[in-house]
């Protein structure tokens, strides 16, 4: 295992208990009913658990958006043509995504970054680049990358939010983009989760029934070709994976390292924190669902994870929508906390016991 990443897995700890009790106690004085703000407290105090202190906001709110090809796009499980990755790429950098409108909808930046994207990039000052290679090969037909590339991945998508750190980074969404990475992704999920492959993958961008029982025999056939041992995380990336995917995995791992919280989008972050939590167990209590997406296998992970999705918009697009949206309520909760009064300083009676 690289250094950089032993380093990281060692730096993840166990939220803060006294934070944790200071936010709690604070809950339980502000002016409502105990209870009545439900998971906005829950937010609030595990954020606390996290920062090591009650917060008022966050100044700097980061949605990491890494796009990679898919060697897998050749068995046709997609509607789109690869080439798309790359406009969408343009499309990002332009500010004309989703991503990008709903980035400044609540003042985060997006740090869009290239993990393998065939065709590649001449350099762009909002572009960052941690090309591991032009896509993955063909999961069908092999690994869809080798070891070392898996590791890289993930390296990459530690440097990028160290980077950030040193701009400013408080709290951080997770976003992807890449034509066929559903499919990677239900592989990744059937693999860790131990689900059948066809509880796990869904429409991607829309398929019919005939095509999606293709993609499900695409997943499967990956699946058999590869023997992804479940137990250890960078075979599972190494062989059924996607660039974006181990880069999203170390996006997680480092800032969790540096007590960041990690709002997740859809199933290919979900897919992320598979293989990030499979390294790292303590990680789980750094990250934060923001939405249940419509693809079908998001749920079944979400539940493996054991996290609770704070939205259900039926939103599927992928790129952080769903994790910026997230971060808009988790900042909701910390500001509640922090500038509600409480009932001694209000002057209001409090409940009787």
């Amino acid at each position: 295992m690289n250094n950089s990443l032993s380093q990281v897995l060692r730096h993840i700890k166990p939220l803060d208990s006294k934070a944790i009790e200071a936010a709690q106690a604070r809950q339980n004085e502000l002016t409502k009913p105990r209870g009545s703000l439900g998971r906005l407290e829950e937010l609030s105090i595990k954020i606390a658990g996290i920062k090591g202190e009650i917060i008022r906001g966050f100044k700097h709110k980061v949605i990491v958006t890494m796009a990679a090809d898919h060697g897998v796009v050749e068995e046709g499980v997609t509607l789109y043509p690869q080439e798309v990755t790359r406009q969408m790429v343009f499309n990002f950098l332009n500010g004309g995504a989703a991503i990008n409108v709903l980035g400044r909808l609540v003042g985060a930046r997006v740090v869009v970054v290239d993990m393998g994207v065939v065709g590649g990039f001449e350099p762009h000052p909002n572009l960052v680049c941690k090309m591991i290679d032009f896509g993955t090969k063909d999961m069908t037909k092999g690994p869809a990358m080798i070891r070392q590339q898996a590791l890289d991945a993930i390296e990459a998508g530690i440097a990028v939010v160290e980077a950030e750190i040193a701009k400013g980074l408080d709290i951080v969404g997770t976003g992807d983009m890449g034509i066929g990475n559903t499919t990677a992704s239900s592989a990744i999920a059937a693999t860790i989760t131990g689900e059948p492959a066809e509880k796990v993958t869904g429409r991607g961008e829309g398929l019919d029934n005939e095509r999606l029982a293709h993609k499900v025999k695409v997943v499967q056939k990956a699946l058999d070709i590869n023997k992804p041992d479940s137990r250890d995380p960078i075979d599972v990336l190494s062989k059924v994976g996607g660039f974006e995917i181990g880069g999203l995995a170390g996006v997680m791992l480092g800032a969790a390292g540096h007590r960041i919280p990690v709002v997740i989008d859809g199933f290919i972050s979900g897919a992320a924190a598979l293989i990030a939590t499979a390294l790292a167990p303590g990680l789980k209590d750094y990250l934060i669902a923001a939405h249940l997406s419509a693809e079908s296998g998001h749920k079944i992970l979400l539940q493996h994870l054991g996290l609770t999705p704070l939205l259900s918009l039926e939103m599927r697009l992928g790129e952080g929508t769903g994790a910026v949206l997230g971060i808009a309520i988790v900042e909701a909760a910390v500001k509640t906390l922090a500038e509600m009064a409480t009932f001694t300083e209000a002057g209001v009676s409090k409940e009787k016991h």
